[in-house]
């Protein structure tokens, strides 16, 4: 199986830059949008609103509008020249079914932009990676209470937009060992459950191979995260994985029975494990690159990028 290869930056943002705010999965809240505008444009930034962003499926109320609409503005958004970066709104639901109506041939032609998300947004951050060859950005969302409410959250994802060089070394003082070692591979992940979900189908990564794999989730019980992990296991999709980082877990059940699962299932790999590290759903969501070259340290605690998330 071919490795995990590291893939094209995007530019940096400066004041001014418009960026595009798009809806691949559920519906938005119209006032947490209006705040998290707000803090863009505090930013320097001019966020411009697809069109589509404030739509609801007619029958299915926990999409974003139609599957073709959501992907119709993802295209357009990323194929518009004045645009510098594309930011997702919220999660949910809704991703996998409009990913393989975006047009990926003309976001390749348009060339790589900072790409923003996490939860069901890791359809796509694997589709740019592997349909497009696009370094992304798993850091929070638009409408996202944590984006809204947490100042370090907020931080995070400004630094790695206008300052990636400030932010090298990720991880929180809570990060630490779950298996010991160091570690050099290309960062990837997301969403456990979406990546385990992308198994089998066309255009589906076929493995994680010398790669550092970053993995959370929400709402997964204990049980439900062993059947994940056991299929990505059973699947040969985690041999040959360089090391792992894990963030939150939140709505998952205790800590310690998910921290069981975990250590159950990924500690025979023989790779470094790094918990707690403070990204995904958690009431702080630093925001990690996805698709470059870096060294994760279990024992320091720390993922450190070899270069900036962009240019």
């Amino acid at each position: 199986m071919t490795p995990v290869d590291a893939l094209a930056r995007a530019e940096r943002l400066g004041p001014g830059a418009r960026v595009a705010v798009v809806a691949p999965s559920g519906p938005i809240p119209e006032e947490r949008l209006a705040a998290g505008l707000d803090i863009l444009r505090g930013w320097g930034l001019e966020p411009v609103v697809a069109p589509h962003v404030r739509d609801t499926h007619p029958t299915l109320g926990y999409l974003a509008g139609e599957d073709r609409a959501r992907a119709r503005d993802l295209t357009e958004a990323w194929c518009d020249p004045s645009v510098s970066a594309v930011l997702c709104a919220r999660g949910g639901f809704g991703a996998q079914r409009m990913v393989d109506l975006v047009d990926w041939t003309a976001i390749r032609a348009a060339g790589p932009k900072a790409f923003v998300g996490y939860s069901d947004v890791t359809a796509l951050h694997e589709a740019f990676a592997v349909r497009a060859g696009f370094a992304t950005l798993h850091g929070p969302m638009v409408a996202a209470a944590t984006f809204l409410s947490d100042p370090a959250t907020q931080e995070s994802l400004r630094a790695a937009l206008f300052e990636p060089e400030t932010v090298l070394t990720l991880g929180l003082d809570t990060a630490r060992a779950l298996t010991p070692g160091r570690a050099r591979g290309v960062t990837l992940g997301g969403c456990v459950s979406l990546l385990a979900a992308d198994l089998g189908t066309p255009h589906g990564r076929a493995s994680a191979r010398g790669g550092l794999l970053l993995l959370e989730d929400v709402g997964e019980e204990p049980y439900r995260l062993d059947r994940i992990l056991t299929q990505l296991l059973r699947s040969g999709w985690l041999d040959g994985v360089a090391g792992i980082g894990l963030g939150s877990w939140e709505e998952c059940g205790p800590y310690e029975e998910v921290r069981a699962v975990l250590a159950d299932r990924l500690g025979g790999l023989g790779v470094p494990v790094l918990e707690e590290m403070g990204f995904g759903h958690s009431p702080t969501a630093l925001t990690l690159p996805l698709g470059l070259p870096a060294v994760l340290d279990a024992d320091a605690g720390t993922l450190t990028l070899e270069e900036p998330a962009l240019r």
